[in-house]
């Protein structure tokens, strides 16, 4: 009987110890992105704290410095709720409409590393890494998501 009430403890233990590492870790790393209307509301309060921002590549702001490796490029305001990017036509629209609003939020990205090959004007960039003191973002991280890519093949369906 002592055996069994220890091996239940030891096992109650265990997964106690295992839940807290699985909730401790997924809090750590959930992370969503903020768009750059929020990061700016985030003020000071934002450098330098590892932040996610998504925006719409300026494509005429890239500039890649084989040297170093360095890419630099500008990304304009989009908005971060799906709603909001389905009210106003879908993420090609969304991002085209940013791209070419000249009153846009715009925020400039320094990434050390080769150019994405995605990275072009009007594809989506969600970067992740820090807000300088200079006011520039220097992302560890660019995700980009072209939506012309991603569209489906309409089929040939002419019937005759």
């Amino acid at each position: 009987m002592q055996n069994k009430n220890t091996l239940f403890i030891a096992a109650f233990l265990i997964i106690v110890a295992v839940g807290y590492l699985m909730i401790s870790n997924t809090a750590n790393t959930a992370q969503y992105f903020l768009t750059i209307a929020e990061l700016s509301a985030l003020g000071t309060e934002a450098q330098n704290r590892n932040l996610t921002v998504s925006g719409a590549v300026l494509g005429d702001t890239i500039v890649y410095d084989e040297m170093e490796p360095q890419v630099t490029f500008t990304i304009v305001h989009i908005p971060g709720k799906q709603k909001e990017i389905e009210a106003q036509g879908g993420l090609a629209r969304v991002l085209y409409e940013a791209t070419h609003n000249p009153d846009a939020q715009r925020l400039d990205i320094v990434y050390p590393s080769v150019k994405p090959d995605l990275l072009k004007n009007e594809a989506q960039a969600i970067v992740r890494g820090q807000l300088g003191d200079d006011g520039r973002f220097y992302a560890d991280e660019v995700l980009l998501k072209c939506p012309s890519r991603y569209e489906p093949a309409v089929p040939d369906q002419t019937g005759e």
